[in-house]
């Protein structure tokens, strides 16, 4: 088959991944906190409170293990907004694909 969007060679994912030029960053949700507060660990090692901003409130509900994606605020980095959350399935996907940093990667086959 011919590659129609051009000859790039890029790998077509089936699901969204974190922007990088945007920093965001995969995470895991460790803990609610209420108020629509999280504490997520994040790929880079460090622990952040995230919050859910109002456009994701009552459309995506968020559970402790669930894999995110966060972008940390530019004036503190221990805090963060959730910008996207993963089913089960596409989690599963990410991590079979080897698209999963290894500190993050909890979603083995069992």
């Amino acid at each position: 088959m011919d590659n129609k969007a051009g000859d790039t060679g890029e790998n077509i994912t089936r699901v969204i991944t974190p922007n990088k030029r945007k920093g965001e960053i995969y995470g895991i949700v460790e803990k609610l906190s209420g108020a629509s507060r999280l504490t997520v660990m994040c790929e880079d090692g460090s622990t952040r409170n995230c919050r859910i901003p109002g456009k994701m409130k009552k459309r995506m509900w968020i559970r402790e293990g669930d894999l995110v994606i966060v972008k940390p605020w530019d004036f503190q980095d221990e805090k963060g907004d959730i910008v996207y959350r993963y089913t089960r399935t596409q989690a599963l996907y990410l991590s079979r694909n080897k698209m999963l940093p290894e500190i993050i990667d909890v979603f083995n086959e069992r």
